[in-house]
């Protein structure tokens, strides 16, 4: 079979040492006998898998003693119903920086009163807004720090004088992230540390409990810290490749070495877009993504979209067609996307800019 190039935008693609150690696992768990799907999440085996993978984010995002980390099912969109249940009291501001920031404001103005600082929409969400003073008056502010339909990134962790709570699905692992600044870091694991079916939740364990409305058992983030997220069965198998995504993270020198291998990548195929006379960049240079690289034909070649796409498909690229609701290619170059595969790209673009001149 041809080499073919994955930039799925999620499901996330895996590291092959995570892929190869769950088939063995699919047959006998740590010498059970039993399969990791059937595995009961009661057993020493699977507590032992549970406290390495929580013990692994610890260790790799330098996670201080105050804050706990706990893996629940329900996808990230189902946060945004858990932040504003456990933190939301009187008000809260959000930084509207895409769809799904967006989706997180909705569901916190159905608990209470919530409102988007800053936002840009008015330039189809290619950039990130500045300027704008976060006032003191709020229970927390919120943030999506990647974008990953448009392409923009925040990437620096931000000091903020009230409780700061980030949604950090598609870009988590990819750089170093100082916790201590944030009360809640949550998001889906399908962008950089495992498959679809599991989130975490990095959680400042004192900022809990401020809030006087009743909060549901599974909606209360202290019931998951109590139960160390086995209030109920987990996502076994979601929470073993995390697990095995994060080994091999770690076996390469963890955050660090991955956030350089990620700026080298970027660099790569943003430098190709910007010299490239078939394409253009979406997004403000100064926030683009490193985990999303999104992009359009240059003014001019917009009928060459279809056969570009046709021709990148038969090089062996794989999910670069832009989210439905702005068109054009986006490349996800998550942690598991190799320089190999960038370059790749890169010469595709090339060859076809080279048919076409």
């Amino acid at each position: 079979m041809a080499k073919v190039h994955v930039f799925n935008a999620g499901p996330c693609l895996l590291p092959e040492q995570a892929i190869d150690n769950a088939i063995e696992a699919l047959k006998d768990f740590k010498g059970t006998g039993v399969s990791v799907l059937s595995i009961s999440h009661r057993t020493k085996e699977w507590e032992e898998t549970m406290n390495e993978c929580r013990a692994l984010w610890k260790e790799l995002l330098h996670i201080p003693d105050t804050h706990e980390v706990v893996f629940l099912g329900g996808g990230a969109s189902l946060q945004f119903l858990y932040v504003a249940m456990n933190y939301l009291e009187k008000k809260a501001a959000y930084l509207d920086t895409g769809v799904w920031a967006h989706k997180a404001l909705q569901q916190a103005q159905g608990i209470g009163e919530a409102y988007a600082l800053a936002c840009s929409k008015d330039k189809n969400y290619s950039y990130i807004p500045k300027g704008y003073e976060i006032p003191t008056d709020i229970d927390y502010f919120h943030i999506t720090t990647n974008n990953t339909i448009y392409g923009t990134e925040i990437k620096e962790d931000m000091d903020c004088p009230v409780p700061l709570i980030a949604d950090m699905s598609s870009d988590i692992m990819s750089r170093p992230v100082d916790v201590s600044k944030y009360d809640l870091i949550y998001g889906g694991a399908q962008k950089n540390v495992g498959p679809a079916g599991v989130i975490f939740a990095i959680i400042k364990k004192d900022s809990l409990g401020k809030v006087s409305r009743y909060i549901p058992t599974m909606l209360d983030y202290r019931t998951h810290i109590e139960k160390e997220s086995m209030f109920n069965t987990p996502p076994v198998f979601s929470i073993y490749m995390m697990t095995e995504t994060l080994k091999w993270l770690k076996s390469i020198g963890g955050v660090e070495e991955i956030h350089r291998r990620n700026l080298e990548k970027a660099e790569i195929l943003y430098n190709e877009i910007d010299r490239n006379s078939m394409f253009v960049g979406t997004a403000a240079k100064e926030d683009r993504s490193i985990m999303n690289v999104c992009f359009v034909m240059a003014p001019g070649k917009e009928a060459l979209q279809d056969e570009f796409m046709a021709y990148a498909k038969s090089q062996g690229m794989v999910g670069i067609k832009g989210h439905r609701s702005v068109g054009g290619f986006r490349a996800s170059i998550y942690n598991a996307c190799t320089k190999e595969d960038v370059e790749a790209l890169v010469k595709c673009m090339q060859e076809f800019e080279a048919k076409n001149l």
